[in-house]
């Protein structure tokens, strides 16, 4: 730090420069923030859902749908478990095991029965 003749204080280049390099980098940081914060925002389609959000009717289409479509996953899927399950207790059946071969002969009548 030096004074000039009239008795004020002058800062050093060296505190500028610092000062300078200081505020470019924090612009810079910024910079890297703003570009991340973009990129995430692509990433995860936000505009495309705040437009859907924007359009009632078309939410609740797709999310119609979307139920349907698991309703009817789901009764597929426990129908072919279901058959999976009796072929297997049938042929329980057939080995003819002592204690639990008669219970399994019954619950195998009753599934059949109301089928």
């Amino acid at each position: 730090m030096s004074f000039s003749e009239d008795g004020r204080e002058e800062y050093g280049h060296e505190e500028q420069n610092d000062q300078e390099e200081q505020e470019e980098q924090e612009e810079q940081d910024l910079k890297d923030k703003i570009a991340d914060l973009s990129a995430k925002i692509e990433k995860y389609n936000l505009a495309e859902y705040m437009t859907l959000l924007n359009s009632p009717r078309r939410f609740l289409m797709i999310n119609f749908l979307a139920g349907l479509a698991r309703g009817f996953g789901i009764a597929l899927g426990m129908t072919i478990l279901g058959a999976l399950i009796l072929y297997v207790l049938q042929r329980l059946v057939v080995l003819n095991l002592p204690i639990i071969g008669d219970f399994i002969a019954e619950l195998v009548r009753i599934v059949l029965t109301y089928l």
